[in-house]
């Protein structure tokens, strides 16, 4: 899901004009969308496809059950000499090989490597056509319902959909739920240290830099992804952290001239959304909103925070100071009480409108107390007291 508010109210304008056939772009924080044109629309998604291959590739290291110097064996699949590979990016790769997870990783972020993307695929699922059955599981698991996929490496394939929405979804999951792993997105160059053969030596000493050309061009971009085929156009997935502030913003079905164009494109998107809109974040995950008052707990309240950070986000034209806060709970709650636990919700309101919400959640737990004590209470409470 995205990060940050749910039924958030979208802002429509100003308008935004690309030639791309489909463009999104989010607020981080609050998950309101600020462009959406054509946005869930199922188009190729060309090499974007492997930040799906990362995501299930990233459940495993954060599982356990993969390191980033784990070894991967090459197959004859993933060799270089296979026809498939012969047009397509890659790493270079040789069958009966071995490489690391990190330079796995690597390959796909900085090379687009479509060889990395079966190795990947044949460790974790004995065979590319398995692995994509975890891709489907994976994005249905993290409200990506419309996304289908027929390989792991983003070629040519009529299974291959996603839409620009969904690919956003994705993005904001792979920032948010691997903080240790996120910033590889923001590599500008990687020089594999493991050529087998002459030809992939002098293959690698040209093919080291990150074909996200945004990166280079924009600062505060620290990622994602970039695609192209002749069918699909070019797309890009890409964030930005600008003043504190992190947008994400998706491109695809764009016909410039190369990547240099595709950033250029990304960085107009991004700049109109830094530009025209602002956002505020009230409430973050460690913050106390309000405290709960408890009946029959070891404590009389329990704090209450958010699941995510609460923001909203304006067109600049809007002043934030006319947007309204308030917390919405019936009290007081009955212990025992649970981290996590629902108490309420937060909402933010403008000219009678609410326009962004999410639930107020236990950061704490209370424990009922003993009988005797409750009986002790309602003495109390009879008499007056508290």
């Amino acid at each position: 899901m995205f990060v940050g508010v749910a039924n958030a109210t979208n802002v429509k304008e100003p308008e935004f004009t690309t030639k791309a056939k489909s463009a999104f772009l989010l607020d981080y924080d609050s998950g309101v969308e600020i462009v959406a044109k054509n946005a869930d629309k199922l188009m190729p998604p060309s090499s974007m496809i492997k930040l799906m291959t990362l995501a299930v590739l990233f459940d495993e290291i954060k599982a356990g059950r993969l390191t980033l110097d784990s070894k991967l064996p090459v197959s004859e699949n993933a060799d270089y000499k296979n026809p498939l590979w012969y047009p397509a990016s890659k790493i270079c790769l040789v069958a009966g090989q071995e490489i690391t997870v990190r330079d796995a990783i690597l390959g796909l972020i900085v090379l687009s490597g479509g060889d990395a993307s079966v190795v990947v695929a044949e460790k974790l699922a004995g065979s590319e056509n398995a692995f994509t059955a975890k891709m489907t599981a994976k994005a249905r698991s993290i409200g990506m319902e419309q996304s289908t996929f027929g390989n792991a490496s983003g070629l040519p394939d009529v299974n291959n959909l996603m839409t620009s929405r969904e690919l956003a979804i994705l993005a904001t999951h792979l920032i948010g739920d691997y903080p240790d792993l996120y910033p590889m997105f923001a590599t500008k160059r990687f020089e594999f240290s493991d050529y087998r053969d002459d030809w992939c030596r002098d293959w690698g000493r040209t093919h080291t830099v990150n074909y996200n050309k945004l990166l280079f061009t924009m600062a505060g971009a620290d990622g994602l992804k970039t695609g192209h085929t002749a069918d699909g156009g070019y797309g890009m997935v890409a964030s930005a952290r600008v003043g504190g502030r992190r947008l994400v913003g998706v491109i695809n079905g764009f016909n410039g001239r190369g990547h240099d164009a595709l950033a250029a494109e990304m960085k107009k998107l991004l700049n109109f959304g830094y530009t025209t809109t602002t956002n505020k974040i009230y409430y973050r995950p460690e913050d106390t909103v309000v405290e709960v008052p408890v009946w029959y707990g070891r404590k009389s309240t329990v704090n209450a925070t958010v699941e995510k950070p609460f923001a909203i986000t304006l067109p600049k034209s809007v002043p934030v100071s006319s947007v309204r806060v308030l917390a919405r709970f019936n009290a007081p709650v009955s212990a025992p009480v649970m981290v996590g636990d629902k108490l309420g919700e937060i909402i933010a309101e403008r000219d009678g409108k609410i326009i962004a919400r999410a639930p107020l959640v236990a950061a704490e737990r209370v424990r009922k107390v003993q009988f005797i004590s409750r009986i002790i209470k309602n003495i109390a409470v009879i008499f007056g007291g508290r």
